[in-house]
């Protein structure tokens, strides 16, 4: 992590607050605070704040404040930002249910990592993790802390349509797709929760960066009572 962020511009009306050069929670967990803070104060030609994996964007309208001025302000509030891990409170509880038709990449996990599809699941939902971000399509999460026995690489093919709710794994992250789309992770089971609902104005995605997810496995049964809820 750097000893102070770097400011990097991004066109005339966006410029990227950037923490560190690697993915680390604290830096982060830093860029978390300072949109959190950054929004609260409602600074007038602020368009939008877009937190990345290691760094903050900042879209603003250059006519009514200028990068400059915007890097001043910011400046002044990095000394008293959050690196504590304390500092995401809101955890989620999304149900899941695990292998067979919902999770047809299990045996490719479980043949890789030499475990068992039981002790797959019970190591996938032991940890809380971390979202650090959304991207690849709208509420999809990038979530951090996967046990590092359970890295698998993604598809040597990807598939041209995943059912929305499904869980995988790609590598060192684990993730859950918000609409049905192409993708190439290792799909080990699906939640009934929607992620995305375009239709909800104040709160289209269910999950924001910096909110911590705990996955508990549950049976098919539980699962379409989640889902008819």
């Amino acid at each position: 992590m750097y000893d102070q962020p770097k400011f990097l511009g991004a066109g005339d009306s966006c410029f990227a607050v950037e923490f560190s050069d690697s993915i680390e929670m604290t830096a982060n967990i830093m860029l978390q605070d300072l949109r959190k803070k950054l929004g609260a104060l409602n600074v007038n030609g602020i368009r939008d704040l877009v937190p990345a994996y290691r760094s903050l964007s900042v879209h603003h309208d250059p006519v009514i404040i200028s990068r400059a001025k915007l890097e001043a302000m910011i400046g002044d509030m990095i000394p008293d930002l959050s690196k504590s891990a304390e500092f995401s409170r809101r955890v989620l509880m999304m149900p899941v249910v695990y292998g067979g038709e919902f999770g047809p990449d299990m045996p490719n996990v479980s043949r890789h990592t030499g475990l068992s599809p039981d002790e797959v699941i019970a190591r996938h939902t032991a940890r809380d993790y971390y979202c650090y971000m959304l991207g690849f399509t709208p509420g999809f999460g990038y979530f951090g802390g996967l046990d590092e026995t359970l890295e698998t690489p993604r598809l040597a093919a990807p598939r041209t349509v995943i059912p929305a709710g499904s869980v995988g794994i790609a590598g060192k992250q684990t993730g859950v797709y918000s609409i049905a789309s192409p993708g190439g992770w290792q799909l080990i089971g699906r939640t009934p929760l929607r992620l995305f609902d375009p239709a909800d104005s104040i709160r289209p995605t269910l999950i924001e960066a910096g909110d911590r997810v705990r996955l508990r496995s549950v049976s098919r049964e539980e699962y379409e009572a989640v889902k008819r809820d």
